[in-house]
């Protein structure tokens, strides 16, 4: 037996190890698995023999027979690990390569037939299905990293922990508010505040994704159509892109923030505006970019049509889960109104899970701290306090959005390509964790930011070019989160664009043991922690230390410095 075990484990890693070997076809593998198959039929057979010869009425026989069946248990669970650790790292490779090698990939009318998607020393994990730059991101039919772990019962167990968290979060909130109130108090008044004048965030996104839909496509069509019949083409797409330039900035760009200001708006209806303000002049902005190099090549070429999407594709494209545009992406055959109901419900059920999680742990850290000034002290406790919360509120963001929001659109579009993330909990540097943890945002600045940053730095000044993508990056989050909270406290730029970037050069790609991920995973929920601490402190002090004539340096100074009745 186990010379059978050690034939089936080398069959299986030979199979694995010949996948960057080009001699063998598809039929070939096929082939030499049915083999294998019809050799392990043959052995069960040969045992199912031998356990029938041999004799099985005594009580010497059935001891032997246990024995054999204890030492073969054992050796079965000695080789379980060396097993999985060989799925686990050649299975993958083993299919992309597969795919990669059988089918040529269409992108936008061009056949891809051969080039080296994966490089390097075995990192395909921390690599997306990338064409050359030219050619830009593929985008293939794929499940989601969680819709194929929840197929496994001991992943789908985690979740299922998740859900009696949840439940015992209520029966806490409940019980509480029953010893305290003397009944049962079901108020969601952190929530209704949060949410509130939720008619204004509506109106504002419609007029949002009105302008959004008109103003680029016409702009660009006028281009388009009029750059092949100008006499000056320069000054014909300087003036358009002047245009542009005005509408990103004047109508997405300040337009929703006077609304959030004037209206004064609270967190939650805030981070709904400038979040969809982003994601827009992001969609916008690659639109435009995809598409004019397809113009200037017709025009070069002396074609007598002009590459113009139509609108249909454009609007497909504003909904779609993605933030590259492209004519058309792989569809799914059928839409699973199943499916979607479920993401939908998941969403709304990681919101209340979050209010939980204020409700019981970070409302009475924050209120019943002692009053006492600003401190090392009190800084340190707080942190400490907050990395539970802040842990369950990073992976509660993640599920709800990253994977239940954008599977639930993508399932009502019947887009194909649901990689939105991969599997950034195995990492073991953080430059991995940031190609891994939100893909879409990360193609979006590989392609738009960091590969334009690299041509105008050219290619010798990498470092540069990637420290301008995180000070763009670190930017635009401190923005969100200053608009939301009505205050600009720069933890959130600090952490991610000195920590990140020096994590990302220190804790680089060339870091794959097991210690670094653990190095990975403390640093990550301390951040959370320091992040949730420093800026619950600012909220509360603010509430509890209100100015009566604030001036602007008021709302960038941090009030919790000062406010000794924070708490």
């Amino acid at each position: 037996m186990v010379n059978r075990s050690a034939w089936f484990l080398s069959c299986w890693t030979s199979d694995s190890m010949v996948v960057g070997e080009e001699k063998m076809s598809v039929r070939k593998r096929l082939s030499k698995s049915s083999n294998h198959a019809e050799e392990e039929e043959e052995d069960q057979r040969d045992c199912a023999e031998e356990s029938q010869e041999a004799p099985s009425n005594g009580r010497v026989d059935l001891k032997q027979l246990i024995s054999k069946k204890i030492k073969l248990t054992a050796e079965a669970e000695e080789l379980k690990p060396f097993f999985m650790k060989e799925v686990g790292s050649h299975f993958d490779d083993f299919v992309t390569n597969l795919i990669e090698k059988s089918t040529s990939l269409d992108n936008g009318g061009c056949t891809l037939t051969s080039f080296s998607i994966f490089e390097g020393d075995n990192n395909h994990r921390a690599k997306d299905l990338r064409a050359p730059p030219e050619h830009g991101k593929i985008f293939v039919t794929r499940r989601s990293v969680l819709d194929e772990l929840f197929e496994v019962d001991h992943i789908r167990t985690i979740y299922h922990m998740f859900i009696a968290l949840l439940i015992l979060f209520i029966l806490s909130t409940l019980a509480v508010d029953y010893i305290d109130e003397g009944r049962l108090v079901l108020e969601f008044n952190l929530m209704s505040y949060a949410f509130g004048k939720l008619t204004v965030v509506l109106w504002t996104w419609l007029t949002m994704f009105l302008c959004t839909l008109t103003v680029p496509y016409f702009l660009f069509q006028r281009w388009a159509r009029g750059y092949h019949r100008t006499s000056h083409p320069v000054v014909h797409s300087f003036i358009h892109c002047f245009l542009f330039v005005v509408f990103q900035i004047g109508v997405l760009g300040l337009g929703p923030l006077y609304v959030v200001l004037a209206y004064t708006l609270p967190p939650a209806s805030r981070c709904i505006v400038i979040l969809e303000q982003i994601r827009f002049i992001m969609k916008t902005h690659s639109f435009v970019r995809e598409n004019v190099p397809r113009v200037l090549n017709s025009a070069k070429e002396k074609s007598s049509t002009v590459p113009v999407p139509t609108v249909n594709q454009y609007l497909y494209f504003l909904f779609a889960p993605t933030l590259i545009y492209r004519d058309s992406y792989p569809r799914t055959p059928t839409v699973r109104w199943g499916y979607v109901t479920m993401q939908f419900a998941q969403v709304f059920g990681c919101l209340f899970y979050v209010y939980y999680v204020f409700e019981r742990i970070c409302t009475p850290l924050f209120r019943n701290i002692k009053q006492e000034p600003f401190s090392a002290r009190v800084l340190i406790l707080c942190i400490f306090n907050s990395i539970l919360p802040g842990a369950l509120i990073l992976f509660l963001t993640f599920f709800a959005f990253l994977h239940c929001w954008l599977n639930a659109f993508a399932e009502m579009l019947r887009f194909g390509d649901r990689m939105f993330y991969k599997d950034w909990w195995n990492s073991t540097s953080y430059s991995n964790y940031y190609r891994t943890w939100n893909v879409v945002v990360h193609d979006w600045l590989y392609y738009y930011a960091y590969k334009d940053f690299l041509w105008f730095f050219t290619k010798r000044l990498r470092a540069v070019a990637m420290l301008a993508v995180f000070a763009v990056s670190a930017t635009v989050h401190e923005y969100a989160l200053a608009v939301s909270l009505s205050f600009f406290y720069p933890v959130l730029f600090v952490l991610f664009m000195f920590f990140g970037m020096a994590f990302n050069f220190i804790v680089n790609d060339s870091r794959k043991r097991p210690i670094w991920n653990v190095l990975m995973w403390t640093s990550l929920f301390a951040g959370n922690a320091v992040l949730l601490c420093f800026y619950s402190q600012e909220w509360y002090a603010r509430q509890h230390c209100p100015l009566k004539n604030p001036t602007f340096l008021d709302y960038i100074r941090p009030r919790s410095w000062t406010c000794r009745y924070v708490f």
